[in-house]
């Protein structure tokens, strides 16, 4: 039994002082408000959000893909390119010392899971390892390693676009067909079974540029995980979709499938009105990126309609250019200000622009990774975030004022001091357990992999 004591901690019913926590087994067993202290102490608990989308090897090549080519208007696409091209140098070792860190690095932002969106699988050609699923093995055995609960969501990507173009280059180590995938999430789920309770997995259609109709249908009924997939996220890729599938994709997924709470749609940040409050009433999960999205040039996810029609959001730092929970809420609802010259875009009576963004995300994360958490209520895994506010950023602040000074202000710069993974004590005193060990590892892999992509 574990015994947390927080002189303020955010209840599902609002701001609570002087409360006892009790964990047993991995999840909360009892909260008691207005208690005496007792246990370990903390200023501030939060309950610890999900990460709801990560392509982990992609933290290799942050900084190394912002200098501009030889084409005049850098996109997207040119960067996608570079990514393929990347990908041909990665072996299963490089890959589970880039999680290591990019889980580690998740856990000290405050994150207590991940959903992995998981689409590199083979050999470089495309070439099967002699398990099928060796990639997700290293997804499995990095998220053991640093102790950060894990959905895995193995994808599948079948072609290079809607006209069933053949997979090229880097392309080819995602490929399978409907047979082949199904043999892969077998053997996924093989592997998690490793791993601890809380460890679960689900299955992620990539796009519907890389899967068909037909087989976007045939995975559909794999197990009754959590069902992720990209969505709207380019207007190349909205105008291709609407070529060959003669409609916009959202307006195509949801004529097409019935779309509800266990879909988490990635991105969506070109959506027409109609769409945004389409998608919201599905009770489907967006799953949004802002700091990705902001650097890829995505486009700006609306927000405040979505949030005004009862959409349901989490937060994910996809490629992991830059792992900061803080940060992403604050990207977030900075786009909906610059986009319509607005203030606390976000807020509403009663509640912060920053418990809004805090409290969408534990709830939607949770959601979109079928995991019980985001609330501090008994039940619940036990993935909690204990903070200092004794600092110049928080001042000590209370209730809402301190949500959005660790928002807006610090963006949680010196404030996280511990996190709580299903009970596994995972960041004490602000660094992970292992901190050392695995940053030792990724550098030696960095210096094996080169900077020239």
């Amino acid at each position: 039994m574990q015994t947390l004591h927080a002189r303020q901690a955010l209840m599902p019913d609002g701001w609570a002082s002087d409360v006892a926590i009790e964990i047993k087994e991995g999840r909360i067993v009892s909260v008691e408000p207005g208690a005496a202290p007792r246990g370990m102490a903390v200023d501030l608990l939060l309950p610890a959000p999900v990460n709801l989308h990560s392509h982990a090897f992609q933290r290799a090549m942050a900084g190394l893909t912002e200098t501009r080519g030889p084409d005049p208007r850098d996109t997207f696409w040119t960067w996608r390119h570079l990514m393929y091209r990347f990908l041909d140098r990665l072996t299963p070792d490089h890959v589970e010392a880039i999680a290591a860190l990019v889980f580690m690095e998740m856990l000290e932002a405050g994150y207590a899971s991940v959903a992995e969106f998981h689409y590199l699988h083979h050999d470089v050609g495309g070439a099967a390892y002699a398990d099928p699923a060796e990639m997700a093995a290293r997804i499995v055995s990095a998220a053991q390693a640093t102790g950060i609960g894990l959905t895995l969501l193995p994808v599948l990507y079948t072609f290079g676009g809607c006209d069933r173009r053949p997979l090229q280059g880097g392309q080819q180590r995602f490929g399978n067909d409907v047979e082949e995938f199904v043999a892969l999430h077998e053997a996924s789920a093989a592997h998690l079974c490793r791993g601890p309770a809380d460890f679960a997995i689900g299955v992620a259609p990539h796009s519907l540029r890389a899967v068909d109709p037909t087989s976007l249908t045939d995975i559909l009924s794999l197990g009754d995980g959590p069902l992720h997939m990209h969505l709207a996220e380019q207007v190349a890729e909205v105008e291709e979709i609407e070529a060959h599938l003669g409609r916009r994709p959202v307006e195509w997924l949801l004529d097409q499938h019935d779309v509800d709470e266990r879909w988490c749609l990635i991105h969506c940040t070109q959506m027409t009105q109609a769409e945004t409050a389409a998608l919201a009433k599905t009770g489907a999960v967006a799953g949004l990126c802002p700091i990705t999205e902001s650097n890829l040039g995505d486009g700006i996810f609306n927000g405040t309609a979505f949030a005004e029609a009862s959409g349901r959001f989490g937060i994910g730092s996809d490629s992991n250019v830059h792992i900061a929970l803080f940060e992403e809420l604050c990207t977030l609802d900075y786009s909906q200000r610059l986009r319509d010259r607005s203030r606390a875009a976000m807020a509403v009576p009663g509640r912060s622009a920053g418990r809004v963004l805090f409290e969408s995300a534990s709830k939607g994360g949770s959601q979109a990774a079928g995991r019980d958490c985001g609330r501090i209520a008994p039940g619940e895994w036990a993935d909690l975030i204990g903070l200092k506010t004794s600092n110049e950023w928080v001042c000590d602040r209370t209730g809402d004022a301190a949500l959005d000074s660790l928002i807006f202000g610090g963006r949680g710069r010196d404030c996280i001091r511990h996190v709580w993974s299903a009970g596994r004590h995972v960041v004490k005193d602000g660094h992970h357990h292992s901190k050392d060990t695995i940053v030792r590892r990724f550098r030696t892999v960095m210096a094996e992999l080169g900077q020239d992509i």
